[in-house]
């Protein structure tokens, strides 16, 4: 569970991303559709969806992931699994906790959450944000998706100092927020992140952003 946690923790953790010398122009499609992405995302107050992870890694076999994705302001960010059941990585907004009792019961690790507001443990941000300033955008094809239309873009980060060499997302073309994520991970790794069921807008319970575990959990910093 650590190795399959590592590059999620190693995303959740970037900050202080440099803003490309040079923006792409709005010459290629696929410009536009993660404009109206980051417009949509610019104006949500809340993110959830269930979420399906699938890693692929030569090195390393490892199972599948279910649960469900919390996301309010820049922040506060939940994964909890359902499979493996109880399992959580939680930002509470000034630390973020891995609890794996799945592999490691009785200890949770705790992260000091970087200072910089945007690049946090902010999934969406991590894509959305000043989007057309930090990737190299090319248009694949539209697909559908659990019958919702979609929009794909290959996105290429024009800086190295993100913990992913390329990602494929799949737009909504409603509301404009990912459904699908192909996130080409170092040393040859993949995570393919689905996302179903999305709730834009609505109230989360405060508690889902507090890592809770049992009484004589170790913290491990």
């Amino acid at each position: 569970m650590m190795r399959r946690l590592a590059s999620w923790i190693g995303v959740a953790l970037v900050t202080g991303l440099p803003v490309a010398a040079l923006a792409q122009s709005g010459g290629d499609a696929g410009v536009p559709v993660v404009r109206r992405a980051s417009q949509a995302y610019q104006s949500l107050s809340s993110f959830q969806a269930n979420f399906h992870q699938h890693f692929e890694d030569k090195a390393v076999d490892q199972p599948d992931q279910k649960g469900v994705l919390y996301q309010q302001g820049t922040n506060l960010f939940a994964m909890r699994f359902t499979d493996p059941p109880k399992d959580a990585i939680v930002s509470d907004g000034s630390k973020l906790w891995v609890y794996t009792p799945s592999e490691t019961p009785g200890q949770v690790l705790q992260y000091p959450l970087q200072n910089h507001p945007t690049y946090g443990s902010n999934l969406l941000a991590m894509f959305l944000d000043n989007a057309t300033d930090r990737y190299r955008i090319t248009y694949l094809r539209s697909e559908p998706i659990d019958g919702h239309m979609t929009d794909v873009v290959l996105m290429e980060p024009l800086e190295s100092d993100l913990p992913f060499r390329r990602a494929t997302i799949w737009f909504d073309r409603d509301n404009h927020m990912p459904r699908k994520l192909d996130i080409e991970e170092m040393h040859d790794r993949r995570r393919i992140l689905q996302l179903s069921q999305l709730q834009l807008n609505r109230s989360i319970d405060p508690s889902l952003f507090r890592c809770k575990t049992p009484l004589g959990t170790r913290i491990v910093n």
